[in-house]
C-alpha cells in the first residue's frame, strides 16, 4: 500500500502542476496571464483576461486533470485486488496530491492556482452529493453578490460541513478530505478576503 501511495502522490502531483491558463494565454494572446488581470493562472483570471471562452476552456481542463488521475491512478498503480476501502483511500490520496499540484506547481516557483476548478474535478468523482451541496452554495452565492472568490469560498465551506456534520458516515479519509480541502482552498483566497472584508473585491465581469 505504502509505494502505491507513493507512486500516486507524484503521478497525481505532476498532472495536477500542468498550468493550463498559463499555456492558454500564451497560445491565445502570447502573454503570460500571471502579468495581466489578478495574476493568478486559474480559470476566473483566464476569463477576465482572454475572454469567456478561453477562461471556460480552462475551467474545463483544470477540473480534468482533478477528475483523471482520481478515476485512472487507484486502479491502474494499486491493482485490481485492493479492497473498496483502500480503493477510497488511494482516491483521496490522488485528489489531495492533485490539487496540492495545481496550488503548489514546481515548475512556476510553487505559486499556483486557487484549486477551485481542480477541486470540482476531484470531488465530482469522489462525492457527488458533496458536490451538488458546493454547486448549490456558489450559484446562490454568485447570482447574489457577482464575485467569484466568495462564492467559491462559500462553496468550499458547503462541501466540508456537508461531511463534517455529526450525522454524516463517510470513510474516516474522505472525511480528512472535506476538511482539509476547504481549508486549503480558504487560505489560498486569503488575499480575496481581506479585499472582501475592505469591500474592494471587484465582481466578475469577463471580456466577450
Amino acid at each position: 500500500m505504502i509505494v502505491p501511495a507513493a507512486l500516486i502522490v507524484v503521478a497525481s502531483y505532476l498532472a495536477g502542476s500542468i498550468p493550463f491558463g498559463l499555456m492558454i494565454g500564451r497560445f491565445v494572446k502570447g502573454i503570460d496571464i500571471r502579468e495581466h488581470g489578478s495574476g493568478n493562472i486559474g480559470a476566473t483570471n483566464a476569463g477576465r483576461v482572454l475572454g469567456k471562452k478561453w477562461g471556460l476552456i480552462c475551467l474545463l481542463l483544470d477540473a480534468l486533470k482533478g477528475l483523471l488521475p482520481v478515476v485512472l491512478l487507484p486502479r491502474l498503480i494499486g491493482g485490481e485486488s485492493i479492497s473498496a476501502e483502500q480503493l477510497t483511500d488511494l482516491a483521496v490520496i490522488s485528489g489531495v496530491a492533485t490539487i496540492v499540484g495545481h496550488m503548489f506547481p514546481c515548475w512556476l516557483g510553487f505559486r499556483g492556482g486557487k484549486g477551485v476548478a481542480t477541486s470540482l474535478g476531484v470531488v465530482a468523482m469522489l462525492s457527488p452529493w458533496g458536490l451538488l451541496v458546493g454547486a448549490v452554495a456558489f450559484f446562490g452565492s454568485f447570482l447574489v453578490f457577482r464575485i467569484v472568490s466568495l462564492s467559491s469560498i462559500l462553496a468550499a465551506i458547503g462541501f466540508g460541513a456537508f461531511y463534517l456534520t455529526p450525522w454524516s458516515q463517510h470513510p474516516v479519509s474522505l472525511g480528512l478530505f472535506s476538511a482539509a480541502v476547504p481549508l486549503l482552498i480558504i487560505v489560498q483566497h486569503r488575499a480575496n478576503i481581506r479585499r472582501l472584508l475592505r469591500g474592494e473585491e471587484p465582481k466578475f465581469k469577463a471580456p466577450v
